[in-house]
């Protein structure tokens, strides 16, 4: 799997490494992405077969307001903290992204077609809160074809271990040595 933006994506050099076998995963995401088709445009131009994300491209995505206006607006009205609101958004973009990905989860068997939404950063260091929240956004995403990103710390470890077994698919992130 490699990640590429679209400002690094040529359609020539994403088919050759599509042509072997390599997945190309988007490492990018947002509202407009999705609801302008640009995101199904890229999975049939570019050959994308999976999308990541993570906090800093949810923030840029959220701060440009663009698509997502109404929803702050009606959550500012209900008295929504920011955590829940943050997380009501991008679970409802990755869920969008995922029903997009499908077809390609669906005609891979589930090799490719999958979105990676990561936990919260503040509980690398937390395996049970790590796990809780996994699988709270598994839950919340309600698709298949969605990944959790959990990072490769100490107490990441045991907690990827735990959501696999509960049957929730894995995105390890933050690997930064050959030992780990």
């Amino acid at each position: 799997m490699i990640t590429v933006t679209e400002a690094t994506a040529t359609a020539g050099a994403l088919q050759r490494l599509a042509d072997q076998g390599v997945s190309v995963w988007l490492d990018d995401l947002s509202r407009r992405r999705i609801e302008s088709g640009n995101l199904a445009e890229l999975i049939r131009t570019k050959n994308v077969v999976g999308v990541t994300t993570n906090p800093s491209i949810f923030q840029a995505a959220i701060g440009s307001g663009e698509g997502y206006e109404e929803q702050l607006a009606d959550l500012a009205t209900r008295g929504v903290t920011v955590d829940e609101a943050v997380r009501m958004m991008t679970t409802a973009d990755v869920r969008a992204a995922a029903d997009v990905l499908r077809g390609v989860y669906d005609a891979t068997g589930g090799r490719d077609g999958r979105v990676s939404i990561e936990v919260d950063p503040r509980l690398a260091h937390d395996t049970r809160a790590t796990v809780a929240e996994a699988r709270q956004l598994a839950w919340l995403v309600d698709r298949p074809n969605v990944m959790i990103k959990i990072p490769a710390t100490k107490a990441g470890l045991p907690a990827i271990t735990e959501v696999i077994g509960a049957g929730i698919s894995v995105n390890v992130t933050l690997i930064f040595s050959l030992e780990r």
